[in-house]
């Protein structure tokens, strides 16, 4: 019964999140953008663009400049996010490639940077009366929900160790799921997680692509931004 209440509220999970993300990217990328609006310095090619998107991404540019605690707390939690889920894909692989396996103990330290990441987060919301006057209980709530997430799955590793090859099998739909409370809690609020990631803030992470104070170059002054909405009123003559 618990193999098969898990495997549904996963399964349930899984398409809730792909659905969803899909039908949020599609209406970023259908949503118009009628002005030229880059925050500035910008850089004034397409592929200086990009490259500013990247800088975004990968190294939280815009953000060191404006909060240096809030970049160095959400460096910490994406950095450590992204090696958790690259030492994830052991279960997804039997055996295991190389790169896999050599990312394992990268994987385990990034565990720690996450929590790191995630408690300061915590603390500048607690402590920071400006930053907790705009706060919401669902800004407490993602924050703990991503805590407990971590917590429940550092858990496994050094209080009760999992029965790995026994969850490989039920992942693969070929065996029970083990009973270890912590492997159940840390399934369920994975689940909860990704239940709730297409209709929240959370959202920043497809989103950022979309913004278009970041993705536009500043060549208003050499090239004529007309919105696609706009182009058949335009060309009639009546721009």
């Amino acid at each position: 019964m618990l193999s098969m209440a898990m495997g549904i509220l996963l399964a349930t999970a899984a398409v809730v999140l792909v659905v969803g993300l899909a039908l949020r990217i599609r209406l970023y990328w259908v949503t118009p953008a009628p002005l030229r609006i880059p925050t500035m310095p910008a850089p004034l090619t397409r592929r200086g663009a990009a490259l500013r998107v990247a800088r975004e991404v990968v190294l939280f540019h815009s953000l060191f400049r404006g909060d240096k605690l809030l970049w160095l707390a959400s460096m910490l939690f994406h950095a450590g996010l992204a090696l958790v889920l690259a030492r994830h894909l052991r279960y997804a692989f039997d055996p295991a490639p190389l790169p896999v396996v050599l990312v394992q103990p990268l994987g385990l330290y990034g565990s720690f940077a996450m929590m790191a990441g995630l408690a300061l987060l915590l603390a500048r919301r607690l402590v920071l009366s400006a930053v907790r006057h705009v706060s919401r209980a669902t800004d407490y709530g993602w924050l703990l929900l991503l805590l407990a997430i971590g917590g429940s799955g550092l858990a496994m590793t050094f209080l009760v160790h999992t029965d790995i090859m026994g969850l490989k099998a039920f992942l693969a739909g070929n065996g029970p799921l083990p009973g270890d409370p912590a492997l159940v809690a840390h399934l369920a609020l994975v689940a909860a997680l990704a239940l709730g990631l297409p209709f929240s803030k959370l959202l920043h992470i497809p989103g950022i692509f979309f913004s278009p104070t970041r993705n536009q170059a500043d060549d208003a002054r050499d090239r004529r931004h007309v919105a696609p909405w706009a182009r058949s009123f335009d060309e009639a003559g009546h721009g």
